[in-house]
């Protein structure tokens, strides 16, 4: 933990300010991990348990690029399908209403013309009727024209990677996750859908309204438990340390590393994705958010530096000229999720001790 001091306060002025009741952390380079941690409790409560670094946490929207992006670059490399695919070759409900433009790459950047969210879990449950209404909900502005963070688009890049390998997301993803296993700690997890063994190691999130129960190893979105749990915008879940052994492959897969670019991607398929998209005004690439002056990173990454962040209180960012990365989970929703404020600032502090640390 040596040189880490100041990120460890600020996380633990984070708990006693009611910010999360607990997280867990990993940082470190792409040879190792230099520092794992845990913080606080699983929820406010006196008795409850603490946070371990075998925590396993509702990662939210690290799915989009741990895991959807992950596998649009394999598929990619695979020729199985191109970028600049129109969405509609991979989704006959897609027409109509300005769409026929808009590509698989559109998706990944957020540029697709459409809106950030909607309930769609009130209007279907299953994932091919909550896929059809995504594909059929009307676009709110012209396609590449601007970035709109959007679920519904993930929902539907999910459903096109799923149709093209002919196989779920969560058994495509499992064949990566168990090609880091052997680098990761032994409660490694990463996956969709924990099992009833890992149970008592999750972190609850919220007391959903929808269900009218707490969410424990259940997935957050709404969307994504209509989907029956598996999606490309949410579902994952993931201990601090699997999070950490994903950003080490990624890591030395841009260094060229062979094992990890079959683990991940070659090195010019991830720097393809990392790119800086064209859209006006956007501050993403591919499944990937990029270090800018007001992102969650912080103010001191590198300007290749990349990462994302999920609802639930969960981010990554990855830095690869400085050799690091940074991996924050928490619950912050539990028990009800409020405005995310407070957490975007923890966390731009958190990047900015870790990376004055990593300095040091």
């Amino acid at each position: 933990m040596s040189g880490f001091e100041r990120a460890r306060e600020i996380l633990e002025a984070g708990i006693s300010g009611g910010v999360f009741p607990g997280c867990a952390v990993d940082v470190g380079s792409a040879a190792s991990a230099a520092w794992q941690d845990a913080f606080g409790r699983l929820t406010y409560e006196d008795d409850a348990a603490p946070a371990r670094v075998s925590t396993v946490y509702d990662l939210a929207s690290l799915t989009k690029p741990v895991a959807t992006a992950t596998l649009a670059m394999r598929l990619v490399e695979a020729r199985a399908l191109a970028l600049d695919d129109a969405l509609a070759a991979h989704n006959p409900l897609w027409r109509g209403g300005g769409r026929d433009p808009v590509t698989l790459r559109d998706l990944l950047e957020h540029a697709s013309g459409l809106p950030a969210w909607a309930p769609l879990w009130q209007r279907g449950c299953g994932a091919e009727q909550v896929a059809a209404l995504a594909a059929r909900t009307p676009l709110e502005y012209e396609p590449r024209s601007r970035s709109v963070y959007s679920d519904l688009g993930f929902i539907l890049l999910g459903a096109a990677l799923e149709r093209t390998a002919g196989a779920p997301l969560d058994r495509q993803f499992a064949q990566v996750a168990a090609s880091l296993a052997p680098d990761a700690p032994a409660d490694f997890v990463l996956t969709y859908r924990p099992s009833a063994l890992q149970a008592p190691s999750v972190a609850p999130t919220r007391v959903a309204d929808s269900r009218g129960r707490l969410l424990v190893g259940e997935v957050d979105d709404d969307n994504a438990w209509a989907m029956g749990g598996v999606a490309g915008h949410a579902g994952l879940f993931g201990t601090a340390g699997a999070v950490g052994a994903f950003a080490r492959s990624v890591l030395r897969a841009l260094a060229g590393d062979a094992r990890a670019e079959r683990q991940i991607a070659i090195a010019a398929t991830l720097r393809a994705f990392l790119a800086p998209s064209g859209v006006p005004g956007s501050s993403r690439s591919l499944g990937w958010d990029l270090m800018r002056p007001s992102s969650s990173c912080g103010s001191r990454m590198s300007a290749s530096a990349f990462g994302h962040t999920g609802f639930t209180g969960t981010s990554l960012w990855i830095d690869p000229a400085r050799d690091f990365y940074a991996v924050l989970l928490s619950n912050r929703v539990y028990p009800k999720a409020g405005p995310g404020d407070a957490m975007q600032a923890l966390r731009r502090a958190f990047h900015d001790a870790v990376a004055a640390a990593i300095g040091e």
